[in-house]
């Protein structure tokens, strides 16, 4: 039985695939994660996994003195990361990127555990672009990315089994919905969208006559907002049966989460987070447009919400392009590929 150390963090769409990853593993491997304080201290916690946490800094896109502070944080996170492997021993690392993951990679690197790592995005982060070298193989959710690194692997991206169990009638009980409007559901991401959110709330007159509205605005980001058909939560740890009952999607443009829009065939309008980010997002949503899967709308525009998303419900040719969707869920390959590396350094014998 190997034993895989998990790691990414710093926000959901680093963990929440690493979990899609973990239930395939779960059972017949000996699975652990490393990260920070952040949210995957909660969502691991939640599944039941061992966790091991390091303080790891994360880069401010923006001048200010704590960026210069980081190299002496980060030396201290990958001396703590290097203690918790030296103990624990595991035969390969995992890891999902973002700022949480880097500690672990580079404990692994030095200490010669092999490291596989996942991409999300079209474009490489930080972290990937740090660490791909020593990787054994840099797996992604896009065929283009994988080209740009000479041990890329394209596999697609990793997505929870769960979200196809989904049921339309039970998600329309759950949320108190009547189901005789489209439903439309609204996703700003982890910790919540302040543009997004406050577009949606201010277009409620204009958008309820046609949609009821199934809004997931993140933390501290419910309002006391009462309209029929309008239903607020903060986060749905549970996301099957609010996609089941959804005919329609808001969201933003992170990768993991237009992947799981796709793979369920729902018709989205991406508004890609621009300020504050490297331009991911941007990137993410013009791929897909391209390829006809989606709609996009970018946030200076958001005054036209109620008119993009009254084309997007007439859209038949995007409500087609799904039968022809090249995109596929990489969780299996990603396991798999887990496994074999695994298997393949750990010397015989050491493991039960």
């Amino acid at each position: 039985m190997a034993y895989i150390l998990f790691t990414g963090g710093g926000s959901a769409g680093h963990v929440v695939p690493n979990l899609a990853v973990m239930e395939k593993l779960c059972g017949t491997h000996k699975l652990a994660y490393l990260g920070t304080g952040g949210i995957e201290s909660r969502l691991i916690g939640q599944a039941g996994y061992p966790f091991f946490r390091v303080d790891c800094p994360k880069l401010i896109r923006s001048a200010t003195p704590k960026n210069l502070l980081i190299p002496f944080r980060l030396i201290k996170a990958c001396s703590e990361a290097k203690k918790i492997l030296l103990k624990e021993r595991p035969d390969l690392v995992f890891s999902k990127g973002g700022y949480a993951s880097f500690p672990a990679v580079k404990a692994a690197q030095t200490l010669g555990i092999p490291v596989l790592t996942h991409e999300s995005d079209l474009s490489a982060g930080l972290c990937t672009k740090l660490i791909a070298k020593k990787c054994k193989a840099v797996l992604t959710s896009f065929p283009e990315t994988a080209k740009r690194f000479p041990n890329g692997i394209y596999v697609g991206p990793p997505v929870r089994a769960e979200l196809y169990s989904g049921d339309r009638a039970r998600g329309l009980q759950k949320y108190r919905l009547r189901g005789n409007k489209p439903v439309l559901l609204v996703l700003g991401g982890g910790s919540g969208s302040r543009t997004v959110n406050e577009a949606v709330r201010k277009n409620l007159g204009h958008l309820l006559p046609t949609f009821d509205i199934l809004h997931l605005c993140g933390k501290g980001n419910v309002l006391p907002v009462q309209a029929e058909g309008y239903v607020q939560s903060e986060y749905e740890s549970d996301m099957r049966d609010a996609y089941a009952c959804a005919d329609f999607v808001l969201s933003r443009a992170g990768s993991n989460t237009v992947f799981e829009i796709l793979l369920l065939k729902k018709c989205a309008l991406l508004v890609p987070l621009v300020r504050g980010s490297r331009g991911d997002q941007a990137e993410n949503a013009a791929y897909f447009k391209e390829k006809g899967l989606c709609r996009v709308l970018p946030e200076t525009e958001l005054s036209r919400l109620p008119e993009a998303l009254a084309a997007l419900s007439r859209d038949n040719a995007l409500k087609k392009a799904f039968e022809s969707c090249p995109i596929g869920d990489g969780t299996e390959k990603i396991a798999e590929l887990i496994v074999r590396t695994a298997e393949h350094t750990q010397p015989r014998g050491t493991r039960s």
